[in-house]
């Protein structure tokens, strides 16, 4: 049986062979046709091998997100956690491959088997994430307990990271004025966790904090932050830098994950994949696929219901479009 081979290499993927998890995600960026059957096997082995937590750093550039990537993967290594860290960057203008700014950021002991640094280029998709994101974390989340997912920072609307993220923390520096467009960009609904990066700024880091804060306090009295869910978003100080405040913070995500309890986690990894699945059929067949098929409303429950009947998001956006090109066929529309 060859390395190639998707069940042999899930095998591996499982083991956390490092080998095996980068001939994976190798496999993932591949866009060709004949790949797609691999790649749908593939994932259709890991599905259930998800690790205990996924986390995502959001936030726009210069909150440091990089560095405190780094800062949070050693501390989880220390406590003896398994980490996958996926770090999203802009892409060359020219080659259109990651440009490595988050890796160059990132140092970490090449021998240590039981962390694993991955780049990946947005290739132009925008909301933060790449369009291979969602099967790569599939893919570190099977071979590790916790995978870290660092965003591009391009904003207030990079929104996507929480249909990947089991967790997601907003991170922010101090004296950027972000929180006043935060709270017009809606960015603060989307955060368990807030974090105020570069804590070695003294009293500024700690005003921005409070205004954090006094921001959410607000959302809460109109109703906009944490309805219907009884985690009550914290806001932390950290330093990278310094290494202050990230023990902390690893203590913050194992309560939140706590508090999401495993069916909380499954139903938003659930929704997660129904957002990918409607992102994969609307990158190939637009809006006019989800017309032609009933609408967004309908496509989505069929979407939900293939998932709980095992399916992988894949396979299911890949069937859609078949039905979607039959029903075309069959009425003429061109």
């Amino acid at each position: 049986m060859s390395e190639a081979d998707p069940a042999a290499l899930a095998e591996r993927i499982a083991a956390a062979e490092k080998a095996a998890v980068a001939q994976a995600l190798n496999l993932i960026e591949d866009r060709r046709q004949r790949s797609q059957g691999r790649i749908e096997a593939l994932l259709g082995r890991l599905r259930e091998r998800a690790g205990m937590q996924r986390v995502g750093l959001t936030g726009p550039p210069g909150g440091g997100k990089s560095t405190l990537t780094a800062a949070l993967a050693r501390e989880l290594r220390e406590r003896g956690d398994t980490v996958g860290v996926l770090a999203v960057d802009p892409s060359s203008t020219r080659s259109g491959g990651a440009l490595l700014g988050d890796r160059a950021r990132m140092s970490f002991d090449p021998a240590d088997q039981g962390l694993f640094v991955r780049s990946l280029a947005t290739a132009g998709d925008t909301g933060g994430l790449a369009y291979a994101a969602h099967a790569v974390t599939e893919v570190l989340s099977a071979a590790y307990d916790r995978v870290v997912i660092e965003t591009t920072g391009v904003g207030q609307t990079e929104t996507d990271v929480e249909h990947v993220a089991d967790t997601i923390c907003l991170v922010i520096q101090p004296g950027s004025g972000d929180v006043l467009q935060f709270i017009k960009a809606g960015i603060m609904e989307i955060p368990d966790v807030l974090v105020v990066n570069k804590g070695d700024h003294g009293a500024l880091a700690q005003r921005a904090a409070s205004d954090l804060a006094g921001a959410l306090d607000a959302l809460r009295g109109v109703g906009m932050a944490e309805a219907g869910d009884d985690w009550r978003v914290p806001v932390l100080v950290t330093s990278a830098r310094d290494r202050t405040g990230i023990d902390a913070l690893v203590d913050t995500l194992d309560a939140h994950r706590a508090a999401q309890g495993a069916a909380g986690q499954r139903e938003r990894r659930r929704e997660g994949e129904t957002h990918w699945t409607l992102s994969l059929l609307l990158r190939r067949h637009g809006e006019h696929g989800l017309e032609v098929l009933g609408g967004r409303t309908e496509v989505a429950g069929r979407i939900r219901a293939a998932l709980d009947a095992g399916a992988i998001p894949i396979a299911v956006s890949a069937d859609l479009g078949r039905d979607y090109l039959r029903r075309v066929a069959s009425a003429g529309i061109d």
